[in-house]
């Protein structure tokens, strides 16, 4: 008698059980069009999702800020260049004026000669450069590191700041108490540096809370978990040309996605 009400309880609890997951499916479905599979896997799509506007419009700077010295717009490309006669000795930025971001993903293409440095900074902001006053477009905060010899391209690096957060290959967790510690590996650092060409790459940034990702050509090349209090939670975007010999990046298709 006990084992039959037993198992009548068991048979209702996975009844009631199936139904909630049913019902939960459901609303979820009406939610947002979908309903999961157990075969289902992640899987690669063509273009950008929903949301993404664009930064750039391939003819003028509009919207953006810098010193035309080093930057202009050159076949439809946004083009930072430094020749032997404009040498620089602080590192100078073009801004885009679209305001402080705090929680996006960004996607733009990047091209960039053997000598050159650059980066795309985010989460940033204007800082006095004291070596070259007349310097309005210094920048500090978050950083992805673009090299042509490919040495550091991928990196989280906080100009004027934190310095390393992480190098390619690293997920990392950083508290502004001590070094960042490494909790583990995307992938090898030499080896991710094959995925970067010689010629156009693609960058996919995400910046959601204390979380950052660094993404080229599909592989993600770091990640930092940021709970440092200090930390900028959010900021502006720029584009870095970098102290050295003569040097040219190009970049293209710039767009951008609040979440």
């Amino acid at each position: 008698m006990m084992s039959t009400m037993a198992n009548d309880t068991s048979r209702r609890g996975l009844l009631l059980a199936s139904l909630s997951a049913v019902a939960a499916r459901t609303v979820f479905a009406q939610q947002t069009g979908y309903v999961p599979k157990q075969s289902d896997r992640p899987e690669k799509i063509e273009g950008d999702e929903p949301g993404f506007k664009s930064m750039f419009d391939g003819k003028t700077l509009n919207g953006w800020e810098g010193d035309p010295k080093y930057w202009r717009v050159n076949d439809g490309l946004m083009t930072g260049e430094i020749t032997p006669e404009t040498i620089i000795k602080s590192n100078t930025f073009i801004i885009w004026k679209g305001g402080e971001q705090e929680d996006f993903e960004l996607k733009v293409d990047f091209r960039i000669t053997e000598g050159g440095n650059s980066g795309v900074n985010y989460r940033s902001v204007v800082v006095e450069d004291k070596v070259t006053p007349s310097n309005k477009f210094a920048m500090r905060g978050y950083q992805c590191d673009i090299d042509g010899k490919k040495r550091y391209t991928g990196n989280n690096y906080e100009e004027k700041g934190r310095l390393f957060l992480a190098e390619r290959g690293d997920v990392t967790h950083v508290t502004g108490t001590r070094k960042p510690v490494l909790l583990g590996r995307t992938g090898d650092n030499k080896e991710l540096a094959n995925f970067v060409t010689d010629g156009w790459n693609s960058v996919h940034l995400i910046a959601r809370g204390n979380t950052s990702s660094h993404t080229i050509n599909g592989h993600l090349m770091c990640m930092v978990i940021d709970d440092d209090p200090n930390r900028l939670k959010k900021g502006l975007i720029g584009v870095q040309v970098h102290v050295g010999p003569p040097m040219r990046v190009e970049y293209r298709n710039w767009r951008i996605k609040q979440m």
